[in-house]
């Protein structure tokens, strides 16, 4: 268990770019300490667990269930999380698990129809990707609109204010892909 504890604290934080010594900095468990965890010479107590995970932005609960995780998590079409309201239908393509760091999920937006950041939140420092699958779609962003079809992407910060809405006369269907960050906001 030391091994794998030691090997994802190594991934997440050279994932973040940090050093040994800026990790430190930020748990305030020393670099030497830190080293022989990564090298799974030692398993740290957990006092000493708990303050590196909140050096790596996470809950002790969240650092060892990374290390508990099994290594393929299969969603099954027919067990996708779906749900619909106002013209828009969701369906969650990935586990909905605590500590999840990337979220995948399928929409459609009928004519007209809209959703924004009041109907889902997304925590300090997340990422978004969007790609059109088909009709059109537009991003309000920060003051700004953008209009994206058939094939666009989009990337952005999904911690600012947006609202994806569907100006067509038709469906529109888009792959939306958010990753929480690993830093803190």
């Amino acid at each position: 268990m030391a091994v794998m504890v030691g090997q994802r604290v190594r991934e997440l934080r050279e994932g973040m770019s940090l050093s040994l010594r800026d990790l430190a900095a930020r748990s305030g468990v020393s670099a030497p300490m830190l080293s022989q965890v990564e090298r799974g010479e030692t398993s740290p107590t957990l006092t000493v667990a708990e303050r590196i995970a909140g050096g790596l932005d996470l809950s002790l609960s969240q650092l060892l269930r990374l290390d508990e995780a099994p290594p393929v998590a299969i969603v099954r079409a027919s067990e996708r999380r779906a749900e619909q309201r106002d013209g828009h239908r969701r369906s969650l393509l990935t586990p909905d698990v605590p500590g999840q760091r990337v979220s995948v999920s399928e929409h459609e937006l009928a004519a007209g129809a809209r959703i924004g950041s009041a109907d889902r939140l997304h925590g300090p420092g997340s990422r978004e990707v969007l790609v059109v699958r088909g009709g059109a779609i537009r991003l309000h962003l920060a003051g700004a609109a953008f209009d994206l079809q058939g094939g666009d992407t989009a990337t952005f910060d999904s911690d600012l204010d947006h609202r994806i809405e569907n100006p067509g006369d038709g469906p529109a269907a888009f792959t939306s892909v958010v990753t929480a960050a690993l830093r803190g906001a």
